[in-house]
């Protein structure tokens, strides 16, 4: 069947990224270009560089002029592309003969909760993570270096509507489970055993209606009464957990 839904071509120019663990993460990468790396000559040294790549040695005051203010940068910044766009089609069809889960996130525009998600996802071994492409925050430096190496590691597709996803990724055999505060049931009660697609809502409005009629069950995770509820990035970990250790103590 042909697959219409399939991720946004992203647009801009190169990018800057910095800090150890996004460089490292970059330079292995075989999808991302690494157009050139600046760094101290002390930073640099501890780096595989590849041959080709064109190494700047700049000193820390240039660095910090590089990125934005404050920005950890650890004596070095990396010139890259944006990664290739991938189709959610192509997501499914390898996700096709095993049980990893879709993480879907619905308006989370925060850079530095997406790059907590996404190494979130990395650590428990999700498929991929998927935007709407308007809605979500573009690459960027922030966000490699808040996901520490996961925006390498972790698809992440794009696409133009989140509730046609959801149908295709249903038609793919997964059961949608939407995460609000507001829902009856805790994750833990309605995950079941197949492959499990989880909808995120964004940071103060949550799911939105038209997202939520589109999953197959609404969920909650079990906490005090004590707090109202979590931010998005930690409830997208605890959320991953679970399904995790449901997978792995099966």
């Amino acid at each position: 069947m042909a697959r219409k839904n399939r991720s946004i071509k992203k647009t801009g120019g190169g990018l800057k990224f910095w800090g150890r663990h996004a460089i490292e993460a970059a330079l292995k990468n075989p999808r991302r270009t690494v157009k050139k790396i600046s760094g101290t000559r002390e930073a640099l040294a501890t780096l595989d560089l590849p041959g080709d790549l064109p190494v700047v040695y700049s000193d820390a005051a240039d660095l910090g002029r590089a990125v934005p203010r404050d920005a950890p940068h650890q004596g070095m910044v990396a010139d890259v592309d944006p990664l290739p766009d991938i189709w959610l089609g192509d997501i499914l069809d390898q996700a096709a003969d095993n049980s990893r889960p879709l993480l879907l996130l619905d308006q989370v525009t925060d850079p530095h909760n997406v790059g907590a998600i996404l190494r979130s996802a990395a650590a428990f071994d999700a498929a991929a993570i998927i935007t709407q492409d308007r809605h979500a925050p573009p690459e960027s430096g922030t966000l490699a270096k808040s996901a520490s190496g996961a925006l390498e590691i972790v698809p992440w597709v794009r696409v133009v509507n989140l509730s046609r996803a959801l149908d295709e990724i249903a038609e793919a055999g997964y059961w949608r489970i939407g995460m609000t505060g507001e829902a009856e049931e805790t994750l833990g009660a309605i995950m079941g055993s197949g492959k499990l697609a989880l909808v995120m809502g964004a940071e103060g409005e949550g799911l939105r209606q038209n997202v939520a009629t589109h999953c197959d069950a609404l969920a909650k995770l079990p906490m005090s009464p004590r707090m109202e509820s979590l931010n998005v990035s930690n409830a997208a970990a605890i959320a991953l957990y679970a399904e995790y250790t449901r997978n792995t103590e099966n």
